[in-house]
């Protein structure tokens, strides 16, 4: 389910060039002997300047040279600091540029680029961060993915270079970003972590999140509509979620048997079946009486309808978690 190329980093890190100033040049310290001008011009000192072998005793070198030394200082001197604000101006313009939809908060200057090209680190107002580079066209990276490759890639290397990360506090806390697909998505429960675990098969970035004593979901935004697949149903399909402990995903068949015959099955065993001929899907689960059930689920993940074990022999094979009730004899 991984996609191998989640994301592309940005070169690697990215180097900041920083400028620095020169130092202050030295100013000649005011003369402070005494004397009239005619015994300043005995000691051969005219309005501070010391006259020298092969100098103009009225000074006019020195006096150009220390206006060159002052305007090269000047030009050397870096521009002023960009304001909160021209850093928010300049990471929408790219932003809005690259069609990302994101009204910036806050923005900071990182840097630029190897090819000059200043690069952002921006807030949205609603959604994810992004790092924003005012390259030609603007490239643009979402945060949450960013931290999702990141956390793929130390599992398995714990001290693989991740490249560059988002780092603004309101970056680093995927929970309210995710706590709203979850919502549009349909998902009722108290989001307590997740990431961006890579795409699906149609490219789409697939996020996981746990749920506060409950069993988790992956999110998939589909064609402009949010959906969630729960953590229950992805193990039945061999997939594994990071947030989601085993006794979570084995209670959430309480909700999903809630109201039907099975409500009080607690259930051990449950395999996925397949899809029936009105687009249900069928699930086989073992109780922990020993008894089972087939259970036709919508799309909401709740059961539509359920058929004890017992009476389910002509439903794909029967039961096979659940031994076979013993044949009665007639006396």
């Amino acid at each position: 389910m991984f996609h191998k190329k989640l994301l592309a980093l940005i070169g690697g890190a990215m180097a900041l060039t920083l400028l620095a100033a020169q130092p202050v040049l030295a100013q000649d310290p005011p003369d402070t002997r005494g004397g009239d001008e005619v015994s300043d011009r005995a000691s051969g000192t005219i309005r501070g300047d010391r006259v020298l072998p092969g100098r103009m005793s009225d000074g006019a070198n020195e006096r150009g040279n220390r206006r060159n030394r002052n305007r090269n200082q000047q030009e050397a001197e870096p521009a002023p600091a960009a304001t909160p604000e021209e850093n928010r101006a300049a990471a929408q313009a790219i932003l809005t540029t690259a069609g990302v939809s994101c009204q910036v908060s806050e923005a900071t200057l990182l840097g630029v680029t190897a090819e000059q090209h200043s690069t952002y680190e921006a807030t949205c107002a609603e959604g994810p961060g992004y790092l924003a580079v005012s390259s030609t066209p603007p490239q643009t990276f979402n945060c949450l993915e960013l931290a999702g490759q990141a956390e793929t890639t130390r599992l398995r290397d714990p001290a693989a270079d991740v490249g560059q990360q988002c780092t603004l506090p309101v970056n680093l806390n995927p929970v309210p970003v995710l706590s709203a697909y979850a919502r549009a998505a349909g998902v009722d429960c108290t989001v307590d972590q997740g990431s961006a675990i890579g795409k699906s098969t149609a490219g789409n970035v697939i996020y996981e999140i746990g749920c506060a004593d409950r069993d988790g979901y992956w999110l998939e935004n589909a064609g402009g509509a949010w959906q969630a697949t729960p953590c229950w149903d992805l193990a039945l399909q061999q997939d594994t979620c990071r947030y989601s402990t085993a006794a979570e995903t084995t209670g959430a068949w309480r909700t999903v048997l809630a109201g039907t015959d099975a409500a009080a099955c607690d259930v051990q065993q449950a395999r996925r079946v397949g899809r029936d001929a009105q687009g249900l899907t069928v699930y086989e689960v073992k109780c922990g009486a020993g008894d089972g059930y087939f259970a036709r689920v919508g799309d909401t993940f709740t059961a539509q309808r359920v058929h004890p074990c017992a009476e389910a022999a002509t439903i794909a094979g029967g039961c096979t978690l659940t031994a076979a009730a013993p044949a009665t004899t007639e006396q």
